[in-house]
């Protein structure tokens, strides 16, 4: 089949996230079809944004056929980044006979992180006579609300909701990362046989053959590895959302000398954190710049455990999480301090961690002197039931297989 992706953020493992559209893609086309990934050209998630200098100027990576469009630039999450959606969408809207005539795509799945771009994809569907997937990363408008602080009656989040909704009504099958999202979804307009859940997963390629890691991570991690240093390790974005200053705090408060806490990757609060951190005197913490993705699995092999935390949010509690960062620690085999208000995540489930309330840096600092003082054959264990239900359930082999059987 001819499979049509839209996401205006989708990158690659060299460009950086977000890196599902790429995964997905490249499954699917180990199964026979053929797919086109629509994006735009700049996306902050990305480590490195393509050259582009027309719309719909053409890239091949990995069999895939990207498709470029100039959205413009932005920073943080004000009008710029808002123009940069309606830009993205409109072209799309406005080039829908061209997109079904030329591609004849027999599957349209619109992915962005909002829902605008279901318009879109219903409109280059209807044009090709194609079936209709609208996948859910985050759950705009209600992200906007209870995370952003905008209020519910706010020209943008109610032009967000009507959208959700037609997303729902409109779509043959609505596919969630949020695992816990279907009553949500049928209030607002899906019917319950629409829903399915697939989430994130790790791809085994990159586990067998990783990617070695930059020399100045190599060189300080080797340096803290031969000190005896036990290594709490943070690897991601850098914004508020990921609760790195209660990490920091609880830093403060660790008196093993032989901890250190890593964190890697990039953000718009990163400089904050290390100027604070500077402040503060704050000596047992190293900032590091992110790492390839194909790294990823180099780099967890020097980290004792994995910190994935939030701030306090009931959105996390109503409709759960599927983070990268998660499938990837306990494919490492690493215990995983999980301080994020959910249900029923993967981290409990399994047992190959420790979960932790949020925003509460003495429960953090506690629970790492835990696993610090805990035998190493405990922690080992502990690691390796998360890596044993990764490659039972969350390898992108399976999952493409479970998405793939949604275009019939």
């Amino acid at each position: 089949m001819n499979i049509l992706l839209i996401n205006h953020y989708a990158g690659s493992p060299e460009m950086g996230m977000e890196f599902r559209p790429y995964y997905f893609a490249r499954e699917w086309i180990k199964l026979g079809h053929r797919v086109d990934i629509i994006a735009a050209d700049y996306s902050h998630l990305r480590i490195r944004n393509p050259k582009v200098s027309q719309d719909f100027q053409t890239e091949e990576i990995d069999g895939i056929r990207y498709h470029w469009l100039k959205a413009g630039q932005y920073e943080g999450n004000g009008a710029k980044r808002a123009l940069t959606m309606f830009r993205f969408v409109g072209k799309l809207w406005r080039n829908a006979g061209r997109i079904a005539g030329t591609w004849k795509p027999d599957v349209v799945i619109t992915s962005s992180t909002y829902p605008l771009d279901t318009y879109a994809g219903q409109k280059i569907a209807r044009k090709g006579k194609a079936r209709m997937i609208h996948e859910v990363h985050d759950m705009w408008p209600a992200t906007l609300t209870e995370l952003g602080g905008m209020g519910r009656y706010h020209p943008f989040v109610a032009l967000m909701q009507v959208a959700e909704n037609s997303a729902y009504r409109h779509s043959d099958r609505v596919v969630s990362l949020p695992p816990l999202a279907k009553d949500y979804m049928i209030k607002h307009g899906m019917r319950p046989e629409k829903f399915v859940a697939i989430p994130n997963g790790i791809v085994r390629e990159d586990w067998e053959n990783p990617e070695p890691l930059p020399g100045e991570h190599r060189e300080i991690l080797e340096k803290l590895r031969a000190e005896g240093k036990f290594i709490v390790g943070y690897f991601g974005g850098h914004a508020l959302s990921n609760a790195l200053d209660v990490l920091l705090d609880a830093a403060k408060q660790i008196k093993e000398k032989e901890i250190r806490f890593v964190l890697v990757g990039k953000g718009i609060e990163k400089e904050r954190l290390i100027k604070r951190a500077q402040e503060e005197k704050i000596e047992n913490v190293v900032f590091l710049p992110p790492v390839p993705k194909k790294s990823v699995p180099e780099l967890l092999q020097y980290f004792d455990c994995s910190f994935i935390g939030s701030l306090l949010c009931a959105l996390y509690r109503r409709f759960g999480v599927c983070l990268n960062k998660m499938y990837d620690s306990m494919m490492a085999a690493k215990p995983v301090l999980f301080a994020v208000d959910t249900s029923g995540s993967p981290i409990e489930e399994y047992k190959c961690g420790i979960v932790i309330k949020p925003e509460h840096a003495g429960e953090i600092a506690a629970n790492i002197e835990r696993l610090f003082h805990m035998p190493e054959s405990e922690r080992k264990k502990m690691g390796e039931r998360g890596k044993q239900a990764v490659l039972a359930c969350f390898t992108y082999d399976a999952l493409g297989k479970q998405f793939a059987e949604l275009f019939r």
